[in-house]
Formats: structure tokens, C-alpha cells, sequence
């Protein structure tokens, strides 16, 4: 099941502590190693993640895969790794979730990854089951919309469809999103999730952090029942078991994989944004200590809270599914790549995408539009149309949907002048300049590609003391400088036509029935 796909050794610097960071996400499972105070990487191992698609709008993991991948990587790591860890944390793919054997540790469930359409009807009957005050009501306490993007509806449908009642009645299983699923492998039985994860379930209440016993009864469930505590991002939680790769080293770290970004990138100041480009597109918004909630399609959540006495920081949020996930589209299902970096040397051969446009709905519409019934969709092409024009098409499918996410956050009363990238994508420059291009923005990218990975880091060095908050903020992020920028190319009539073309195509792929 485990697939290498990269190792990378950098000179080990004198001058700070190395932390560990484990970054288990859709589509694969990485080991990092951070200098804490140079920000530099020393060792990073990745594998690539084999997910399954069983049904048409499935998407689940093997949980015990999961674990493994992480481990094979954590061990390639300590082969070559001559220095000792100081601490290590965990960054992750939200909503993605599991229920497994509490004796026995043995999953009882795949894991359900974030992006699954499983639970439509279940969503579906919650819509048309509560007043539009009543669901206003929730909203307003957890943050988000009944969707089945977030993990308490999976949790039921698990219960329903894998006849786990008894059982979790019985106090019999344990429930988590894939941070809680590595703590409590890694460590003797760790069962916690912090409130980054914690705030993407529709349990917990925003402002209490805790599980909420309105919002668990919406689900049929009880907050004492099989659910994970509650735990500040930057703490120590456990420490590794013996027998696993860097045996006693404290986890001290952990964030939902966004979270882990907006820290990476040195988001602490209401109003500062990030934009990662991972498997799916994610826009978090620094709101501030007062969650703040979007007339415009965005999700209120939980942005970090750095240890047990710091303020929690919440952040006003646009999640899009359909981001590298088509490009990993492009490569395994239409073969018109081999890598993932080859579209953009594809996209190149053409100078604009001839009319095509592609919106990848796979598993419907998330922010700002919520429509679960929307389905991808690939227009606009003729005999003329050849791969190149796909390719080029996909990465203005990537970038306009950023732009939708913008819209939302101004129409909410939030402008940025820079939009600050991270993730993988960003080392597209042709992605990077289009993006710049439509959404008339000047694009910024992050002087580290992979900020989730160094978020988790950073977390972790917070909750063993390595360093405080504000020494974080003003000693290290303050000499960190930024790397390229883009700045938008043409001229404001072609950007008004290739959005409202955009738009067009947005409203094709809603409500579609098979």
C-alpha cells in the first residue's frame, strides 16, 4: 500500500531545536523535520495515500493505512537523522473520520474522507427537518451548515449503515477525525482532538469549545458517549510508545490542516489571509477573538488557539473540493499527464483555453455555493479542442474558484490587496499568474510552500516550550521574508468576459440529476 514518492536530506543548522511534523493529508502521508528557529527544512519523507472511490461519490481510506504510511515515513526519517527531536506535531485532512474498537483499537469503519457524498439524503432530511430559524439557530453556535462535508453527519451515517448502535451505546467504539485516530495509535491510548478539529464536526459550540448537547442530539448522540476531549492546539498530549520511531518524543502540536497553514504563514492579526492550493482550495480569514459569520456562503470556525491560557483565534472560511483533485484527475482517469507538474508545461502549449471550461464538481459544490446535487462538468469544446486546452482550462477551474471565495469574503465586508498562496500548486507559475490575472489581485507566495507542515511544527515547539507565542511572532516571522509574486496581465474587459463565462458555467452544473 505505501508508495515512495519522495526523500529530501538538507543540512542540519546549528542554531535551534528540531521539531517533527506529521502532515497526513487526502492524497498522502509526509514526515517533516523543521529547524525551529531557521524555519528551514532538514528531512522530509512522503508517500503517496491510496484512496478508494467504491460508489459514485465515495470517497474513503483504509484507517489502518493511514497509520502505517505515517509511521514508514516517521521511520525513514529517523534513519538518517542524526539530532535529536525536540517535539513533534500532527497536522491533518479535516471532517475525514473513523469509528474503531476502544479495547481493541481495530477500526470498525473506513475512514470517511471530507469530500464523500454518502450522506446527501442524510443532509438533505436535516434541511427539510428544521425551520429556517432553527437551522439559523445552529449555525450561528457551531459555524456551519448542514453539509455533508463535516464530520458529525458521517458519524451517523456510520452508526446507521454499519449497525453500530449497540455498540456505541455501550461505550463499546471511539470516534475521531484522523488527528484523533494518529494521538491515540502513536501514544498508550490518547483520546483528543484539538479545537481546529474539533470546530469542523458540528458538535462543538464555538464559543464554549466544548461538545455541544443541543448540537449532539441533532445526530442522536450524547457528548459522553465515544467522542474525543477537547484539547488546545499547542499542548503536550502524550508521547510516542517505545516501539514506534522516535519513542518518547511529546506530541505537542496539532491542527486541522488549514489551521496549521494560517499559522504557517504567520496569520495572527485579524484581517491577515491565506490561500492554500492543496487537494482541495482553502481561504482562511483571521477574524479576530469573536467568531464572525458570513451572509455570503463562507463557514465560521475556529482559527488556532496556541495553549491551554492563549485566546482562541477564529477565522471566517471558503473550502472548495475540486483543487488538485482534478488535477489528479487529469493524470489517473484522463491520462493526458504522467505528474502533476506536467500541466502546467501542457497548459503552456496553448496561448488560453479556446473556450473550454471544466468546473469539478466531483463531489458537488462547497463554498460560496453549497450544492450537493451540483456535478462537474466539461464544456465549450470542439474538434479544434486538444489536451492542451484541458489543461489550461483546469487550472483557470482552480483559479476561478478562488476568485468566487474573494468575492465572498469582500461581500462580507473583507478586501485584500495581496493574496498570500501556499501548497503545492503554488509552484505553478502559470496557475499562479492566471490566478493573479482573474481575480485582479496581487498573489504573494509563501517563503514556504508547505506552511501546513511548518504550522504543525510551530505548534508543537509552542506546546514544549520551546519558544512562546510572542517570541514566534516577533523574533521568527518578523526576519522571515516572502518569496515570488504575480500581479495580474490583462486588461479588465477579458477579466468581466472570463468570469461571467465562469459564472454561466457554474449555474450548467447545479442540481443535476442523473
Amino acid at each position: 500500500l505505501i508508495t515512495q514518492l519522495l526523500f529530501a536530506e538538507l543540512p542540519v543548522m546549528s542554531q535551534g531545536s528540531l521539531v517533527g511534523a506529521i502532515d497526513q493529508g487526502t492524497s498522502s502521508s509526509r514526515f517533516i523535520v523543521f529547524n525551529s528557529h531557521t524555519l528551514e527544512t532538514v528531512f522530509s519523507h512522503q508517500v503517496e495515500l491510496i484512496v478508494d472511490y467504491p460508489q459514485t461519490g465515495w470517497v474513503e481510506v483504509d484507517a489502518a493505512s493511514v497509520y502505517e504510511t505515517v509511521v514508514f515515513c516517521m521511520k525513514a526519517v529517523e534513519n538518517k537523522l542524526s539530532h535529536s527531536l525536540k517535539a513533534i506535531g500532527i497536522t491533518n485532512q479535516r471532517e475525514t473520520c473513523l469509528l474503531w474498537a476502544r479495547k481493541t483499537g481495530k477500526p470498525a469503519t473506513p475512514a470517511i474522507i471530507w469530500s464523500d457524498l454518502r450522506t446527501a439524503e442524510i443532509a438533505k432530511n436535516l434541511q427539510a427537518k428544521y425551520t429556517s430559524e432553527e437551522k439559523e439557530a445552529y449555525r450561528l453556535k457551531c459555524g456551519l451548515p448542514f453539509s455533508t462535508y463535516f464530520s458529525g453527519i458521517k458519524l451517523k451515517w456510520m452508526l446507521d449503515n454499519y449497525n453500530l448502535w449497540d455498540s456505541w451505546r455501550n461505550r463499546e467504539l471511539l470516534f475521531g477525525t484522523i488527528d484523533t485516530w494518529l494521538i491515540w495509535k502513536l501514544t498508550n491510548g490518547v483520546h483528543v482532538t484539538d479545537v481546529t478539529n474539533a470546530s469542523r464536526t458540528m458538535l462543538m459550540n464555538l464559543e464554549t469549545l466544548d461538545w455541544d448537547s443541543e448540537l449532539c442530539n441533532i445526530f442522536g448522540i450524547k457528548p459522553d458517549e465515544g467522542l474525543p476531549r477537547i484539547v488546545s492546539s499547542a499542548e503536550v498530549y502524550g508521547t510516542i510508545r517505545n516501539d514506534l520511531p522516535f519513542g518518547n518524543v511529546v506530541i505537542s502540536g496539532c491542527l486541522g490542516d488549514q489551521h496549521a497553514a494560517l499559522l504557517g504563514q504567520g496569520c495572527f492579526a485579524p484581517g491577515s489571509a491565506k490561500t492554500t492550493y492543496g487537494t482541495g482550495l482553502f481561504c482562511l480569514c483571521n477574524a479576530g477573538t469573536q467568531p464572525i459569520f458570513s451572509h455570503n456562503g463562507l463557514i465560521s470556525t475556529v482559527g488556532f488557539k496556541l495553549g491551554v491560557n492563549q485566546p482562541t483565534l477564529y477565522a471566517l472560511e471558503g473550502s472548495v473540493a475540486g483543487g488538485g483533485s482534478l488535477i489528479r484527475w487529469l493524470r489517473d482517469n484522463l491520462c493526458i499527464i504522467k505528474s502533476a507538474k506536467e500541466v502546467e508545461s501542457l497548459a503552456n502549449t496553448v496561448p488560453d483555453s479556446a473556450g473550454v471550461c471544466i468546473v469539478p464538481a466531483f463531489s458537488g459544490l462547497l463554498a460560496p455555493h453549497w450544492d450537493s446535487t451540483a456535478r462537474g462538468i466539461l464544456i465549450g469544446f470542439t474538434q479544434f479542442t486538444n489536451t492542451g486546452h484541458i489543461a489550461r482550462a483546469a487550472l483557470e477551474a482552480l483559479a476561478f474558484q478562488v476568485c468566487d471565495l474573494l468575492s465572498a469574503l469582500e461581500s462580507d465586508g473583507i478586501s485584500m490587496e495581496v493574496l498570500s498562496a501556499d501548497g503545492g500548486a503554488t509552484r505553478n507559475t502559470l496557475l499562479m499568474q492566471i490566478q493573479s490575472d482573474l481575480a485582479n489581485i496581487k498573489v504573494q507566495l509563501s517563503s514556504h510552500a508547505e506552511a501546513t507542515a511548518l504550522g504543525a511544527a510551530l505548534a508543537a515547539a509552542i506546546g514544549a516550550e520551546i519558544y512562546s507565542v510572542n517570541f514566534l511572532r516577533e523574533n521568527i516571522f518578523g526576519s522571515v521574508s516572502s518569496s515570488a509574486s504575480f500581479t495580474p496581465q490583462i486588461k479588465p474587459q477579458e477579466r468581466k468576459r472570463r468570469k461571467e463565462f465562469w459564472a454561466k458555467a457554474i449555474e450548467r452544473c447545479k442540481n443535476y440529476d442523473v
